[in-house]
């Protein structure tokens, strides 16, 4: 299988998505089909026989224009042997400029027909005779309805014809009738609703393009990241230092980047140092220092040096292009609850035609004026709104998935946003979770010794390479070493070495006690270090204990913060690890966490979860590749984003700064949004419960019906925006 996104243009509504969905699942092959009429796009899985052709062909069968077809190759990652895009070359206008020239359009024959329609009521001069305002009407309304309007009666008519209904069916049927008023008029006595079929299509195109609008700033976090990328890049070939495009940038390429420029694409640092600001992509507002083995992301900004980086990844294999696929997934996915608005938008327009046809006829019937009852019955067709029902819900998962992109907070799959208000217990991985997941120096004893101990240690730990000694290495940060001799690895329990022609120990108590070395001096404190959670390396200079260091996998500075606000939220907190007790107990401790389940094996910690599962709803917090069934076990995953590719594969949230604030953030985000799509629900069946009857009433007349369809659906897209001035 390989994956198809396919750019649309046209789609109005909820419905025409549906209608686009059924047309694309006609083609043989085709599977997993999701069409955003927010985004204005489709995507899917096809076999790898299904062509260009074929689905552009659905497309246009359901009556909208597809825009590109781009290719992927099947699987969840983006890969260098994917099929490259398959895109129109030639130059098409956008639906926003599409909107705006019909807009413009019909407003010049829109003024025209209110001013003869509402100026002689006004001032009661006549302009013309009566016997020629239909035939005006009629010639100004032409236009406006069969040539700026022709896309939407074209659609709307289409679906009568196909059994596909749309908020075009509605409006075409309502401006069509009120404009074949006009011709009526002159065989039998009814009311001339001509012009105001004009003004219901203005109304309706006006209401589309303000929709649109608002609909572009839903999405304009996506976009913002989409332009991010720099555009250029200097790379070093063949000794020499040229610019070249981005697109031509190639794996192994050196580039060079200066400060206060992008970083052209992911990289690691060969040469130079500096600090990078990697707020944009990872919401983290410090700049991070990078040195030589350091890994850059692209789009992010070189601060103060000049870095020479090696490029690691191209195109879309960057963690740029990863960021916005996954956010352009969590805005095409579908939360359970919009599962009753698509119900209802599938029934709502053919139950709208017949409620238009009877009431029709009722009033007719009872009142016997065909020209009223046709007016109530437009009414009818134009007021009612599938429309804000259908933007409920993807309009307010759109603005809630791109400010969670801005803040470095990607959901993955829209039902963890509804998922997430049920979940009561919140688990943690331990290492690379709320821990650094890399071992450092947190105590010396005794202070007063602590420069002879590093000294020594240092000069001993640079011989190994094991992450213990890496990370004393570190804290000694020797400029000159001392010279070993005679250096040996005591396998499980240290090293031990000759400096000038004193022999030196690195190592657990059992090392000592094998060298016959007391530490019974030195009993309680390698307890109190170990009660911290930490794993103690003794230095001893032949038989004389120099000291102690402690070394930990340090928490990360913001887990207290962070699981004191989930406690504080009334969340159950709990460790899931593979560490042995005490030192689970001692970092639970320090970061507030009551209940600790230690020593699990890998591949038991789904099992875990399930047991948990049975009290209530989990949440998974975790980063490795063992981390990745229990993640997708738990009822909502939050993988760490600077963990592995699997455990984010495997997330339904995923953090792209390795920060246990994000799951804070994420938590308010989710329940933020999915508050959001309850209100928009609520406002879209509001407004149609309370509208349907006045127009049925006969209390709205077509154009303030029009007015009021038009604004429910910009109230529901406003509704979803206010949702960016709030805090998370």
């Amino acid at each position: 299988m390989k994956k198809a996104k396919i750019e649309i243009q046209g789609m109005t509504c909820v419905n025409c998505a549906k209608h686009v969905e059924k047309d694309l699942a006609n083609v043989q092959g085709v599977k997993n089909i999701n069409v955003n009429s927010v985004m204005n796009n489709a995507t899917l899985e096809a076999e790898d026989n299904v062509t260009e052709e074929q689905l552009k062909g659905a497309v246009k069968t359901a009556g909208y224009e597809p825009v590109s077809v781009e290719f992927e190759a099947g699987g969840s990652a983006p890969s260098t042997t994917s099929k490259k895009p398959q895109i129109k070359k030639k130059h098409t206008i956008s639906d926003s400029q599409k909107w705006f020239t019909k807009l413009v359009g019909t407003w010049i024959f829109t003024i025209i027909i209110m001013f003869l329609m509402y100026f002689p009521k006004i001032t009661n001069i006549e302009l013309m005779p009566m016997k020629f305002m239909t035939p005006m009407m009629l010639i100004l309304s032409f236009p406006i309805v069969f040539y700026f309007g022709f896309s939407t009666i074209k659609k709307g008519f289409r679906g009568f014809l196909k059994f596909y209904f749309s908020m075009d069916s509605l409006i075409a049927l309502g401006t069509v009738i009120a404009f074949l008023t006009g011709f009526l008029s002159f065989f039998i006595e009814v009311t001339d609703y001509s012009g105001v079929s004009g003004m219901i299509m203005t109304i309706f195109i006006t209401g589309k393009y303000i929709e649109d609008k608002a609909k572009g700033r839903a999405t304009r976090e996506i976009k913002k990241l989409l332009e991010l990328g720099a555009k250029k890049a200097r790379v070093l070939r063949d000794n020499k230092e040229i610019e070249i495009e981005i697109s031509e940038v190639k794996l192994g390429d050196i580039i060079i980047i200066k400060p206060g420029e992008k970083i052209p694409t992911d990289g690691e640092v060969i040469e130079g140092e500096s600090s990078v600001d990697e707020s944009m992509v990872t919401g983290e507002s410090l700049p991070i220092e990078k040195t030589i083995k350091s890994k850059v992301i692209g789009a992010t900004i070189n601060q103060d040096g000049i870095l020479h980086i090696k490029a690691t990844k191209i195109g879309k294999d960057t963690f740029l292009a990863n960021i916005i696929k996954l956010v352009e997934e969590a805005q095409g996915t579908k939360v359970p609850i919009q599962k009753i608005a698509d119900k209802v938008t599938n029934v709502f327009v053919p139950i709208i035609l017949t409620l238009a046809l009877i009431t029709t006829l009722t009033w007719f019937f009872i009142s016997n004026d065909l020209g009223r009852s046709i007016g109530v019955g437009i009414s009818v067709l134009v007021i009612a709104c599938p429309c804000s029902l259908g933007l409920a819900v993807p309009i307010s998962l759109t603005v809630g998935a791109g400010m969670g992109a801005k803040r470095g907070i990607l959901i993955r799959k829209g039902e963890a946003i509804q998922t997430m208000k049920e979940i009561k217990t919140i688990v943690f991985d331990k290492t690379g979770t709320i821990t650094k997941g890399k071992p450092e120096v947190t105590d010396i004893y005794p202070k007063s010794n602590q420069k002879l101990i590093l000294e020594i240690a240092g000069s001993l730990e640079k011989l190994s390479e094991h992450p213990i000694a890496r990370a004393i290495t570190k804290k000694a940060n020797l400029t000159k070493y001392k010279k070993v001799e005679k250096f040996k690895i005591i396998r499980g329990k240290g090293i031990e070495g000759m400096i000038g022609k004193k022999k030196y120990l690195i190592g657990h108590e059992g090392l000592l006690k094998d060298k016959g070395i007391s530490i019974s001096k030195l009993k309680e404190k390698i307890t109190e270090f170990q009660d911290k959670g930490q794993t103690t390396m003794i230095v001893a200079e032949g038989k004389k204990i120099l000291g102690i260091i402690g070394v930990s996998d340090a928490i990360k500075k913001d887990s207290v913060l962070a699981i004191s606000k989930l406690n504080h939220q009334g969340y159950k907190t709990i460790m899931l690890t593979g560490d042995n007790e005490k030192t689970a107990q001692a970092i639970a401790k320090q970061v507030g966490i009551k209940e600790v389940i230690s020593r699990v094996l890998p591949g038991d910690k789904s099992k875990k979860i399930k047991q948990l599962q049975r009290i209530g709803m989990v949440a998974f917090v975790g980063d490795g590749i063992n981390d990745a069934p229990a993640l997708k076990q738990a009822n909502v995953g939050i993988a760490i984003g600077t963990g592995t590719d699997i455990a984010i594969e495997a997330g339904d949230i995923v953090l792209a700064k390795g920060s246990l604030t994000g799951v804070v953030q994420a938590i308010n985000l989710s329940k933020k949004t999915f508050g959001k799509i309850k209100q928009n629900l609520f406002w879209a069946f509001f407004y149609n419960v309370i509208a349907i009857p006045l127009a049925i009433a006969g209390i709205l007349n077509p154009v303030i019906a029009e007015i009021a369809m038009a604004s429910s659906s910009i109230t529901v897209i406003t509704n979803a925006n206010l949702m960016r001035s709030s805090k998370i």
